[in-house]
């Protein structure tokens, strides 16, 4: 199946979805910051969107936590203020960067 998720920037703060639903954080398996998801630079909110996205198309938190710092700085700091990533490429970044 290939998930969409998405990141932008509203009025009312940051909104990340994935197929149109919010993504967990997953702070309970690993919390880097409680101040929410962040983007486009290095740092503790770039890492939770980054580790938040691999856990759920991984399904796997120890593989997840593994790959996160390659992932949010090859990609999560990289994004513009909207941003759109499938499975596919995530897939395609994971296979890059192994």
């Amino acid at each position: 199946m290939n998930k969409v998720y998405v990141g932008d920037r509203t009025i009312d703060g940051i909104v990340v979805t994935v197929d149109g639903k919010p993504l967990d954080e997953h702070t309970g398996s690993k919390c880097y910051t409680r101040n929410g998801f962040e983007w486009s630079y290095e740092g503790p909110e770039p890492s939770q969107l980054a580790y938040a996205i691999l856990v759920d198309h991984l399904g796997d938190t120890a593989q997840a936590e593994r790959l996160e710092p390659s992932f949010m700085r090859s990609v999560v700091a990289n994004f513009q203020n909207e941003w759109e990533m499938t499975s596919a490429d995530i897939d395609r970044v994971l296979e890059r960067s192994a």
